[in-house]
């Protein structure tokens, strides 16, 4: 990635909007007010830590630059973006949501997940909506069908966080308690596939390589591994020096990844106390060995505290991030 002076002309567009909610709760930290969102980019004057984009291609925009919409889900977690909707999951009351995301016009969708980190939605055969949750509280991998009747697929899970489709048959889920990655048929059978991982949190996938998050080690923040290798009979140890990849490195309080449709990985973490989203080339960063906190691109510098939760980006580079401390969910148009 080629660095750049901030002062150059920017070349990215992009328009922040909040998707907030009209109820609060007397225990959720609240958020000092930001000033009223203008139409041009602002600085972040009060901050003592400057926000450095890594590329030509790159801007970094600030909390004073967030417009906002409301919506009505108290205390969101895991959220995917899903044709026009967010689906989201409430810690509050242990409900799934349905938000518009446009108008935020909400709807209770399903009921009975106490805190899912990380929602995987898709289409069946019959073009219908169907949810994969892992519940992070329960252990428990549930699946809303398309009659939204929740299904329980296994509970022999350690602390759920992210979840992936390897294939057409099986999930890759993480489990942050076991520091592992388990292979999860859609039957229910459960296997550990990588182990002595380090507190991991997202994971994400092209279609020859696998990306997972670890929280606690900043010098294996994001690790990559083969889809091939994840296939095979065999568990992986994430530790070993003979399999150890890092993919980034340098970052603390990594949290939800993703990979979306320009081929750039996503990622939530801390800067200071701050929450932000970095933006880098999978292909790119194991090309040259793993990228280390200067070779990310910064995309969002926020004022809220970290960890930021629920990154979601739509096929039109929507980018949707909220933080567990504060109901109020932000998206991001990205235009090339």
């Amino acid at each position: 990635m080629q660095k750049h002076n901030n002062t150059k002309k920017i070349q990215t567009h992009i328009t922040l909007i909040i998707l907030t909610t009209s109820n609060t709760i007397s225990y959720i930290q609240q958020i000092p007010p930001t000033q009223k969102p203008t139409n041009h980019l602002t600085k972040d004057k009060t901050s003592a830590i400057t926000p450095k984009p890594t590329n030509n291609y790159t801007t970094t925009y600030t909390q004073d630059d967030l417009n906002n919409l409301t919506g009505n889900v108290l205390r969101p977690n895991g959220i995917i973006w899903h044709n026009n909707h967010l689906y989201t999951a409430c810690t509050g009351d242990w409900t799934i949501y349905q938000v518009n995301d446009s108008t935020g016009s909400t709807i209770t969708y399903n009921f009975g997940i106490r805190n899912a980190q990380t929602i995987y939605a898709e289409n069946n055969n019959n073009n219908k909506l169907e949810l994969w949750i892992p519940d992070f509280e329960t252990g428990t991998l549930f699946y809303i069908d398309e009659n939204n009747r929740r299904n329980t697929i296994t509970t022999n899970l350690n602390r759920p966080w992210g979840i992936t489709a390897i294939n057409s048959q099986e999930f890759l889920i993480t489990e942050l308690r076991n520091n592992s990655a388990t292979l999860v048929s859609r039957d229910g059978h459960a296997r550990e596939i990588i182990n002595n991982l380090a507190s991991p949190t997202g994971i994400s996938k092209d279609a020859n390589y696998l990306y997972i998050a670890n929280n606690g080690d900043p010098n294996r923040a994001i690790e990559w591994f083969t889809i091939e290798e994840i296939t095979q009979n065999r568990t992986i140890n994430a530790s070993s020096p003979n399999t150890q990849r890092s993919l980034v490195s340098g970052i603390q309080n990594i949290t939800g990844i993703t990979l979306a449709n320009d081929n750039n990985l996503y990622f939530a973490y801390a800067l200071g106390t701050r929450g932000v989203i970095g933006r880098i080339n999978p292909d790119h960063c194991r090309e040259i060995g793993g990228c280390n906190q200067n070779e990310i691109d910064i995309i969002v510098y926020t004022d809220l505290a970290a960890p930021l939760a629920g990154l979601t980006l739509s096929p039109d580079m929507r980018l949707f991030i909220h933080t567990m401390f504060d109901p109020t969910i932000y998206w991001v148009q990205i235009e090339s």
